[in-house]
């Protein structure tokens, strides 16, 4: 598991969203479905409207229940993030992410067991020993490597973070 932290000026995440129930096994079916419903070319053009790091599509949860509780509904948003100036067409959502720090931690594997494997050993064996805790914000998975195996795609998992 490889980490850093970035610092991040602010930055908007743009897409489309739906409020879905979180679940703790398994690909969501809800998310699944949103990203599925979108046409091709809405990926094409979502990539084409990205300007700035975390780069790529993304897959962002946003407004988390607090304790994580499943079936707790939360913001999905399939996107891309730009910069402040960035034009928006009117049919995208918007997430205002305000300039702070992030963890990324970037690892490899078969999804979602990767992230939710990533997640687990962020909370259990590298917060604990960091100046580092969780702050508000949205948490965004990018590919930064995309590739059609999905069982060895790396995946960057960024956390918003302050001083602890």
């Amino acid at each position: 598991m490889e980490t850093r932290i970035v610092d991040r000026p602010a930055f908007r995440l743009v897409g489309h969203a739906a409020r879905v129930p979180l679940i703790h096994r398994g690909v969501n079916p809800y998310i699944q479905r949103h990203i599925a419903a979108l046409p091709a070319e809405e990926h094409l053009r979502l990539k084409a409207l990205g300007d700035t790091d975390p780069s790529g599509l993304l897959a962002v949860c946003d407004d988390v229940d607090a304790d994580y509780d499943e079936g707790s509904e939360l913001t999905y948003l399939h996107g891309v993030a730009v910069s402040p100036r960035t034009p928006i067409p009117d049919d995208l959502d918007v997430i205002e992410v305000p300039a702070g720090r992030w963890v990324v931690i970037r690892a490899a594997g078969p999804h979602p067991q990767t992230l939710r494997k990533t997640w687990a050993t962020a909370a259990a064996g590298w917060f604990p020993f960091h100046p580092w805790r969780l702050r508000p914000g949205p948490e965004i998975v990018a590919v930064p490597e995309p590739t059609n195996d999905l069982t060895a795609a790396t995946r960057e998992l960024w956390l918003p973070v302050e001083p602890a």
